[in-house]
């Protein structure tokens, strides 16, 4: 899959008239607005797809290897219901602690392994970079389902479909980003993926400790987009199109105390939304804790379980893409 002579690893932007077949989707940084535009537009088919059939053999005889290191409900079924969707079958491989990983196997050897019997690999694991080293080794194409607290591309590209279909644009925007912006790697994804877009300003709201961290707050500001740094939701909520709220989690603390400190820092409520836009959506990428009220889950501009069925159509587009069958 890697050996048409480019590298799986370029921005597809970069690259005219470049094949998806065989690509890397490591880092949202790889995509332009144009490759947006294009995996969007594949990604409202797959929705219809569904809708009208539920299923078809797009990727009948295609095999993908899901390589969680850590645990993963929404993404891990997510991929797995897109790859069944389209026709194919799937390897599940979940928190791999008793397999060759715990015996001493590097990343490199796992993926290339795997490309001998799945056509393309998903990946989630907590290092930094872990996807991008396994795309180096493998044979197929790598799919990255979050590396720690680096990136997780598909997760944004999701979000970005979401605000897409829920308030038909993507311009000109008022995009709030609450609570732990600096363990998120959703909202880094995020923020990056929205500098492709005119006229959008992000809002930050955090604890002073969880603030956005200022490596992707430079990369935002080099592209001219907006940004303002806020510890009251208050401040900026009235003029907000899409209210992005993100879990404290628990598990980047280093100790009980510091999560206990900053947990319940922000809670969305019903009464929350009474000063809110009528046209404006509620996100998360779930799982939630207390962070947003049950009690919200009727309005209708919670969009975060709509928000789910969203990302299998995405990752249905990007596994036909990267498999040569879009």
């Amino acid at each position: 899959m890697h050996s048409e002579g480019q590298s799986p690893h370029l921005p597809f932007g970069d690259q005219k008239g470049a094949p998806w077949r065989g690509r890397d989707i490591l880092t949202v940084k790889q995509f332009s607005r144009s490759d947006l535009d294009y995996v969007f537009g594949v990604a409202h088919e797959m929705s219809v797809m569904v809708e009208q059939v539920g299923a078809i053999d797009l990727l009948k005889g295609k095999i993908l290897a899901n390589l969680f290191y850590e645990p993963s409900t929404r993404t891990s079924c997510s991929f797995m219901a897109a790859m069944q969707r389209l026709g194919g079958a799937v390897i599940p491989i979940n928190e791999v602690k008793s397999s060759s990983v715990a015996k001493g196997e590097t990343i490199g050897d796992t993926v290339r392994s795997l490309g001998c019997y799945a056509d393309v690999v998903v990946i989630r694991n907590p290092e930094v970079g872990s996807a991008a080293l396994a795309a180096e080794h493998a044979i197929t194409p790598v799919i990255n389902a979050g590396d720690g607290v680096g990136e997780h591309p598909t997760q944004a590209l999701l979000d970005t479909f979401t605000i897409r279909e829920e308030l038909g644009r993507l311009d000109n925007l008022n995009v709030t980003l609450l609570g732990d912006l600096k363990n998120g790697r959703t909202v880094h994804s995020l923020a990056r993926l929205l500098t492709r877009f005119e006229g959008i300003t992000l809002h930050y709201v955090s604890p002073p400790t969880l603030r956005m961290p200022q490596e992707v707050v430079d990369e935002v500001a080099a592209t001219g987009i907006a940004q303002t740094v806020h510890e009251s939701l208050d401040e900026v909520l009235a003029e907000t199109d899409v209210l992005y709220v993100t879990r404290i989690q628990k598990e980047r603390f280093e100790s009980a105390a510091a999560y206990e400190e900053v947990k319940d820092a922000f809670v969305v409520t019903p009464e929350t939304l009474t000063r809110a836009k009528q046209a404006m959506i509620v996100m998360h990428p779930l799982p939630r804790v207390n962070e947003i009220s049950v009690e919200c889950d009727d309005d209708p501009r919670a969009a975060y379980f709509r928000q789910m069925e969203y990302g299998m159509y995405v990752r249905m587009a990007l596994l036909a893409l990267v498999l040569g069958r879009a």
